[in-house]
């Protein structure tokens, strides 16, 4: 099992062998490993703050791929959110658990080198099961695997678009909202240069690179990061800055 402990210049992870989590997490992530382990997975990993060992308990979420050994299907994503809500509940801790799937043969395909080899390899800890990310040679950060990981924002974001507007409740749309701006700051980095030497991994290492890139979007890209860590705007209002954000984007790629 390796461990993210940081990472270099050129934004690669830095790891060490078995090294401890935060001791606040470490109640919830037995949870998960007890919880999930008996659900098809061939393995779980950890990314995120909780990850890098900077998570703030109570503040923070807790951010997993679960790697399954066959494609779900539709009970099995329904039984996955079942789990999912429970952890949640059971470990005020985070203020929110989310899953990324995938599975196996999805993972070890070629063709995905630059979306699950990059993402295992630079940005993940395995905590149980198989550690794929050892099956990966590391790769050099770069637009074609920004591209790999984000390149489908325009489609992503307005799906959240129309998910806000019929929304059940004021705590489900800024729930939606808050993952709504992170994926758009997340997003932002299919506009770096080729040869941009390291990676962003927080939130605000994406905006500060974005910013350097893009300095007349300063306040644009400002709103979406406090309603990524703060989320409290109207629907109406935010909805219409990230349509705005998303025409721009797409005219960028362009």
């Amino acid at each position: 099992m390796s461990t993210l402990t940081g990472v270099d210049a050129q934004g690669f992870v830095l790891t060490l062998d078995d090294a401890a989590f935060q001791p606040e997490f470490e109640p919830l992530l037995a949870d998960v490993r007890a919880s999930l382990s008996q659900s098809g997975l061939d393995s779980i990993y950890v990314y995120g703050s909780v990850a890098r060992g900077e998570a703030s308990p109570g503040e923070s979420d807790l951010d997993l791929s679960l790697i399954l050994l066959d494609p779900p299907d539709a009970q099995v994503l329904a039984h996955l959110e079942t789990l999912r809500q429970g952890l949640e509940q059971r470990h005020p801790v985070v203020t929110k658990i989310d899953f990324d799937i995938g599975h196996r043969d999805e993972v070890l395909a070629p063709e995905n080198a630059n979306k699950w080899g990059f993402w295992l390899k630079h940005h993940c800890r395995c905590v149980w099961g198989e550690d794929l990310s050892l099956r990966f040679a590391r790769l050099q950060p770069s637009r074609a695997i920004a591209l790999a990981l984000n390149g489908d924002f325009e489609q992503v974001l307005s799906g959240y678009l129309t998910r806000i507007e019929h929304a059940g409740s004021a705590s489900e749309r800024l729930r939606l909202q808050r993952e709504a701006a992170r994926k758009l700051i997340r997003a932002t980095n299919t506009l770096r240069a080729d040869n941009t030497p390291s990676w962003p991994h927080t939130l605000e290492e994406h905006v500060a690179a974005f910013i350097q890139r893009q300095p007349t979007m300063r306040i644009q890209i400002a709103y979406f990061l406090f309603e990524a860590r703060n989320p409290s705007a109207e629907g109406e209002p935010f909805t219409t800055r990230l349509q705005a954000f998303i025409d721009w984007m797409v005219s960028q790629q362009a």
